[in-house]
This record gives C-alpha cells, structure tokens and sequence, in this order.
C-alpha cells in the first residue's frame, strides 16, 4: 500500500545552466509542492502504514526551504556573499535548485530520516517509495529510489543558514541525522 503526504513551502532560486534564459540569469520564485509517497507491506496497529505524525522531520525539513532562497553551491564567492548579506534564510545545496534537483535532494534526505525513525506501532517495512516536487501549476519532477544513482553528495553537503535553524522547532534533529541517531518520535496527542 502507498500512502501520500503533501507539504508545500514558498522559495526562490535561479536555475543556472537551464535553457531558458529568465531562469538562468534572474532570480524568481514558485509555490511549491512537494508529495512524499511511502509504501509498506503491511498496516500497523491502527491500520495504516505509518502515522503522518512520524514525518515531523521531513516536515521540518522542507519548511526549511519555505520563505528561503536556494542557492546551488557552484554559484561565485561574490554571488553567495552577497546572498548571505541579503537574506536571513537560505539553504546551500550541492546540486541545482531545480525541480528534479529538489525531487533528488528531498528524495535523499528523507530516505535518511525514515531509515533513522522508530517504528513502535507495529509497522511494517516502511520505505519511501517516491518524491514529486510541483514547482507550477503545469510541471513536476519525480524521483524514485532507482535515482539515487545520480546522488554525489552527502547529507553534510547541505547547508542551512542560521536564520533557518533558529526556527527549527527541534533544533537538534540535523544533527542527529547527521550523526546516523534513531529519531524517538513522541506518542501524537489525543
């Protein structure tokens, strides 16, 4: 069974190296979407295949990138300085801030948090089984587990700024995904 979770954040970006040349050379921004599929071979104890509630990570993960500029970290000294002045929240990412770039960089992170979440409600193998990032109304990127082979980057190559992590609400879970830690997820409220 596929169960589907949609976060959505606002950002900007410019898409260096693209075709179209407003992409390329101006920054802009988009409503962003970002489906998060997850599959198992079983249901838990109520009868599902997890509880959303153990998705705060990636919740917090993809606010994130809400209200903040994604900067790929091929960009000039200058351009990134300037992009440090300027803005209070921005994330520096070791690929494109594409669609596809996005659908491959959530696709791998998450797949890092589910492997490091308990399970305690008798799930079964849960595995993230696809990310799709909408960037407009009109155009989408999908990724599948079969892409990590385009991954060469690692979860320290992703940075974020000080103004994104003083509004993590859990101010250590970058570091205990980095550190491989089992996330302890607490019991949701009635």
């Amino acid at each position: 069974m596929i169960i589907t979770k949609i976060f959505r954040f606002e950002g900007a970006h410019i898409v260096r190296g693209c075709s179209s040349v407003r992409c390329r050379e101006n920054i802009h921004g988009h409503s962003y979407r970002v489906e998060v599929s997850l599959s198992s071979d079983k249901l838990d104890n109520g009868f599902m295949v997890m509880d959303f509630s153990l998705l705060s990570k990636v919740k917090e993960l993809v606010d994130s990138f809400d209200h903040s500029y994604s900067v790929w970290d091929q960009e000039s000294d200058s351009f990134m300085k300037m992009v440090d002045s300027f803005n209070k929240r921005h994330v520096t990412m070791p690929i494109s801030p594409s669609a596809e770039g996005y659908a491959l960089l959530f696709f791998y992170v998450i797949d890092k948090v589910i492997q490091n979440t308990i399970f305690a409600n008798n799930e079964g193998n849960v595995q993230l089984h696809s990310v799709k990032v909408h960037e407009t109304e009109t155009g989408s990127a999908t990724c599948f587990a079969s892409d990590l082979d385009m991954v060469f980057f690692s979860l320290t190559d992703l940075k974020f700024s000080k103004g994104v992590q003083s509004e993590w609400k859990s101010p250590q879970w970058w570091q205990d995904l980095l550190a491989h830690r089992s996330y302890v997820n607490e019991t949701p409220k009635a």
